[in-house]
């Protein structure tokens, strides 16, 4: 018989001693593994199913208009409506622009529906006109136009998709650079800021309001630098670059930039300024457009911007408004469109802010059961008018980013929650509603086209 040495049998019953808690452990690991890819296919399925629910229904409604009604399953031809608030100088014949099958588009494809992509491409290939008298928002015909016609052109183009075989001629491309060609006249101002609005067909219209935001003249350069690359032609990424490059010279000394001013005269209109509504997507633009192109450029206005916000607006988890000369706070308010900000974070590394911004408006949306528009922090109360949830992703965008950068589970179940919420509030049977009213979740009449393109 042989003897092992004192130690070594001490090693050898410690070791039988934990082997069976190891086999546990892997076992659970093993077990939450699958439970979590269980869960997010489950996940994935239900929002296969919400995408449809949407899609079909403004397909069979509303299609080739701009949006669907979903409670009077009718249509709306809110391309010229989009930031147009008091509704004025509606056009008569226009009859839309199929906004929502181009907002789709991309999403067609991820869902891995290449059929309904190629019949959407081939109909806007063939029916698609940008010669109406129409007056639209340059922001918004920007971001959700321009942008999805030069997304799906990338797909179309993707030999990894294999789609639209011999039938694609860059008939995509070809519509956003007569897009592009049109929005051109807005440029043309002493400051080389564009006008927030133009008519399709005419260009920018006589007495033509010369007011504009941060976020409309300061998010173009994404699609319009996409559209010079994919065309050749650079006046797109000059004209765009030109009025980033004015806007950053009109930031305070502080690096702060206020969220109204004028085209013409290169002034301030509203000083105060934040995240949210009216100045967001500047940020959002310029550390993506870093990604995207490549340019340092973007990268130190980005750095610079963004050491001012934490400086000036941050307060805890949160980001109030301040006055851009003096950097002295204004408002106390959360609004849903600064729910993007802990995604934006994610993208430059910055994870603990980001997941402690995300947790706050997690709270403001189990509180509510969505996200308001608007929340009042100093009084802890909705705001009084802005009580509205109109199917918004930011929030959604921050949560996938959060859950891509830490793997944390967590996120998931904020997924689904967000999710459950959108099918128990707004799913109707034409579509999904957008809600009116927070507190009594009483819905509106609007599908915005958003909702499946991103949320």
């Amino acid at each position: 018989m042989i003897m092992l040495p004192r130690k070594i049998l001490i090693w050898v019953h410690l070791f039988l001693l934990i082997c069976p808690n190891l086999f546990l452990l892997s076992n659970s690991k093993l077990d939450s593994y699958s439970y979590l890819a269980a869960k997010k296919k489950r996940m994935s399925e239900k929002v296969r199913k919400m995408f449809y629910h949407a899609y079909d229904n403004y397909m069979m409604h509303a299609f080739p208009h701009d949006e669907l009604k979903p409670l009077t399953k009718e249509f709306t031809d809110s391309l010229t409506e989009l930031g147009n608030l008091k509704l004025e100088h509606q056009p008569e014949h226009y009859n839309g622009s199929a906004l929502s099958l181009i907002e789709s588009l991309s999403s067609l494809v991820i869902l891995g529906n290449f059929t309904e992509f190629e019949k959407g491409v081939s109909w806007l290939s063939e029916n698609l006109t940008f010669d109406v008298d129409a007056r639209i928002n340059l922001f918004e015909c920007n971001i959700r136009v321009l942008g999805g016609l030069v997304s799906a052109h990338i797909l179309a183009t993707d030999s990894t998709n294999r789609l639209v075989q011999g039938t694609y001629k860059n008939q995509l491309l070809d519509l956003a650079e007569d897009l592009g060609r049109r929005f051109l006249r807005a440029f043309d101002t002493p400051t080389g800021l564009p006008y927030a609005w133009i008519n399709l067909k005419y260009g920018v219209m006589e007495n033509e309001t010369t007011e504009t935001s941060t976020s409309g003249c300061g998010s173009l350069i994404l699609e319009m630098g996409a559209l010079s690359r994919l065309t050749g032609d650079p006046r797109f990424e000059y004209a765009a670059l030109r009025a980033l490059r004015k806007l950053w010279s009109m930031r305070s000394s502080l690096n702060l930039l206020g969220t109204t001013l004028d085209v013409v005269t290169g002034e301030w209109i509203e000083y105060s300024a934040g995240i949210g509504a009216g100045v967001d997507s500047f940020y959002e633009y310029l550390i993506k457009a870093y990604i995207l192109f490549g340019r340092d450029e973007f990268w130190r206005m980005f750095q610079s911007a963004y050491i001012a916000v934490q400086k000036y607006f941050r307060y805890g988890p949160w980001y109030h408004e301040a006055d851009m000369r003096t950097g002295k706070p204004t408002y106390w308010q959360l609004t849903s469109l600064q729910a993007f900000w802990p995604g934006l974070q994610v993208l430059v590394g910055d994870v603990p802010a980001a997941n402690l911004s995300h947790r706050e408006f997690y709270h403001i949306w189990n509180k509510f059961g969505v996200l308001p528009e608007r929340y009042l922090l100093d009084h802890q109360m909705l705001h009084p008018t802005e009580k509205y949830y109109p199917l918004r992703p930011e929030l959604v965008e921050s949560t996938f980013y959060l859950y891509q950068a830490t793997k944390d589970p967590w996120y998931i179940e904020v997924g689904e929650s967000i999710m459950d919420s959108l099918n128990l509030y707004t799913k109707v049977e034409g579509g999904y509603a957008s809600i009116r009213d927070v507190t009594t979740m009483q819905l509106e009449d609007h599908q915005h086209s958003f909702f499946l393109s991103e949320t």
